[in-house]
């Protein structure tokens, strides 16, 4: 079943492109696998999955080990600062950071290991109080000031969209991080690409490839219903 909702999500994401005049190889496809058992994970491997992303760092440090080392995985949720240090070797690219401070941790655990942290910007688009990420308005600020740090480099933003029962609610968020990323592009800050835009998740997706997501972050759809421990 993985591997079959693993294939119907790549078609998906092959029309959605199809239909906004883009390459589908410009989108990469994170497997959210956060409270999924290491048996579902290898089975989207074995399907052709390589991005796997995760909310726990302590999940990563678990699941690392026990699967193949061409994975790259991706920190999705929200970082502590006392964590970063466990995760920095691990993770391909971090999405979640929202403050100079976690940005200037990530930069300091970066240069102990001697390794170049990648990362995107959280923004909080929609502004809702329930979740983490920068407002808009602070973004270029933000970025201006972590392209200061050694060891790290921003790639772009990231972004959790409301919850919605219609996904064109959330076309108006989804392009307003890609204009928000085209304004941030064109100051040519250094050490700063603006090439990475991680939005769409399950439900909307494939409004947000429309909208030039160029990382998607699909759990549901690929692994059914995530288990949380009681």
């Amino acid at each position: 079943m993985i591997k079959e909702n693993i294939s119907q999500v790549l078609e998906n994401i092959k029309t959605a492109c199809e239909k906004s005049g883009r390459n589908p190889e410009e989108v990469t496809l994170v497997a959210v696998s956060k409270t999924k058992p290491v048996a579902m994970l290898k089975q989207a491997y074995e399907a052709g999955s390589r991005d796997f992303g995760e909310n726990k760092v302590q999940e990563i440090m678990d699941k690392y080990p026990q699967l193949p080392s061409d994975i790259r995985w991706h920190m999705i949720g929200h970082l502590q600062r006392n964590k970063v240090k466990y995760i920095i070797e691990h993770a391909a690219l971090i999405h979640s950071v929202d403050s100079l401070r976690l940005a200037e941790e990530i930069s300091r655990q970066a240069e102990k290991k001697q390794i170049h942290a990648n990362i995107l910007v959280e923004v909080n688009i929609a502004q809702e109080e329930s979740k983490f990420g920068i407002f808009r308005e602070e973004a270029i600020q933000l970025v201006e000031n972590i392209s200061k740090l050694p060891w790290i480099s921003v790639k772009g933003l990231m972004t959790i969209a409301p919850f919605v029962t219609n996904p064109e609610d959330n076309r108006k968020y989804f392009r307003g991080i890609r204009e928000l990323s085209v304004d941030i592009m064109h100051k040519n800050i250094d050490n700063v690409t603006m090439s990475t835009l991680s939005m769409g998740m399950t439900g909307d997706y494939m409004v947000a490839v429309e909208e030039g997501a160029t990382i998607v972050r699909v759990g549901t759809g690929i692994f059914g219903e995530r288990n949380y421990p009681l």
